[in-house]
């Protein structure tokens, strides 16, 4: 018997074409493309208001497209199948809420739906997704009395706990302090090297600096870049347009 080719192209596990998104009256997305493959690590960059929650919300079938198509690992991202493999942590999850139930109750929530979980079974996975975020020690804690840092945590490991193969992540970073930061980068690498793909909003790469595989920029709902994050363009990112880059002393002539 023939061993399968591992150098074989594989499909990707984001494939978006042609997007076409409006919010109210305004064009949101304009003809966007994005593909996302197996193992990678992808950024979203851009300025505020530049389309990256949007498209990321297009990804996991929250946002409809006026035109266009989205697919996960094969299948219309409005099709149940295509979630299976899917964990997402939205923009301000860690915000939301003011029930005060605790980190172990929390994650577990990500369990629920069709598929049966005995209650051992469900808390040995819900109290090793808590240590690999190093939360061990906070599982009976409610999560509204934790650190901003230390509830983001919590909603990484609710969204790891059916063991997705795909984690899309809005502005994990966002409101987080410098030591939790650190933590949550870690927690990405060691997904990322165990094959996990991630695509994830960012403002600025930051901790993840050397980890991102490749990095697409968006400027008013139009990619402008697509590739190596050292040779992304420089966005203000107060506004939705490209700065121009200082001319280095001495140059300011040369063109």
């Amino acid at each position: 018997m023939s061993r399968p080719d591992d150098s074989a192209p594989q499909n990707p596990v984001v494939d978006v074409r042609k997007a076409v998104v409006t919010l109210g009256s305004q064009r949101v997305l304009h003809s966007v493309d994005l593909e996302v493959r197996p193992g990678e690590l992808v950024a979203l960059l851009g300025a505020n208001g530049s389309g990256k929650s949007t498209l990321l919300r297009t990804v996991v079938g929250a946002l409809g497209l006026d035109s266009g198509s989205a697919r996960l690992f094969g299948h219309d991202v409005s099709r149940h199948r295509a979630h299976q493999q899917l964990g997402y942590v939205p923009q301000h999850a860690a915000e939301s809420g003011n029930i005060p139930a605790t980190a172990r109750e929390t994650v577990a929530t990500g369990l629920l739906g069709p598929r049966a979980w005995f209650p051992r079974a469900r808390d040995l996975r819900v109290d090793a997704l808590l240590s690999d975020v190093g939360l061990s020690g906070l599982a009976d804690r409610p999560v509204t009395a934790m650190s901003g840092g230390q509830r983001q945590r919590v909603m990484i490991a609710r969204a790891l706990v059916r063991g997705p193969s795909f984690l899309v992540l809005d502005e994990p970073f966002s409101g987080v302090d410098i030591a939790s930061r650190e933590l949550i980068a870690g927690i990405f690498r060691r997904l990322h090297s165990r094959g996990t793909t991630i695509l994830v909003v960012l403002h600025d790469l930051g901790e993840l600096e050397d980890d991102i595989t490749r990095a697409v920029v968006l400027d008013e709902g139009r990619v402008i870049h697509d590739g190596p994050p050292s040779q992304r363009p420089r966005l203000d990112p107060g506004h939705d347009h490209e700065l121009r880059p200082v001319p280095a002393l001495g140059q300011e002539l040369d063109s």
